[in-house]
């Protein structure tokens, strides 16, 4: 048997955090993923995922993502069933996730220019977020050559 799903999309809000009454940090987001085909209007349409992380992943999630954020999901589906106030059998599909990537960088205020490059302690699956380059993030890179010729001699090569 094999439940296995790898989603990319963006957040259509911020993160839910919330605690178990145990101490379980759980956060819960859904994701508009583009489907690849247009309908018949020639728009394109896209499937709202909801997706659910656990401990260290989900304060994670609830730390650095944001609404509109493109981020990789990888988990399994889960279905679930609960008896609503008005007795009617209720049924839940989501994506139980065990991965996250940030795939874009966080923005400064939501615009939509290359903000300040910001690390974040991605333990749990959590992927890093892409770097920016603006000037800013070059600054303290010591490897950033800035399109000019890397003077090195012959004495310093380990070859």
């Amino acid at each position: 048997m094999l439940n296995r799903v790898i989603l990319i999309g963006r957040l259509t809000k911020d993160p839910e955090l919330r605690y178990t009454p145990s101490g379980v940090a759980v956060t819960q987001f859904t994701i508009a993923v583009d489907r690849p085909f247009t309908s018949q209007g020639g728009e394109r349409e896209a499937d709202f995922i909801p997706v659910v992380t656990w401990r260290q992943l989900a304060e994670t999630c609830a730390n650095y993502l944001r609404k509109g954020r493109l981020t990789a999901v990888e988990g399994r589906i889960q279905v679930r069933n609960y008896e609503n106030n008005e007795g009617k059998r209720v049924y839940v599909t989501e994506v139980i996730a065990d991965n996250v990537r940030f795939l874009e960088s966080n923005r400064e205020g939501g615009s939509g220019g290359g903000g300040q490059r910001e690390e974040a302690p991605f333990g749990g699956g959590a992927g890093n977020a892409s770097r920016s380059n603006s000037p800013r993030s070059n600054q303290n890179d010591p490897f950033s050559d800035d399109g000019k010729p890397i003077d090195i001699s012959d004495d310093d090569l380990p070859f």
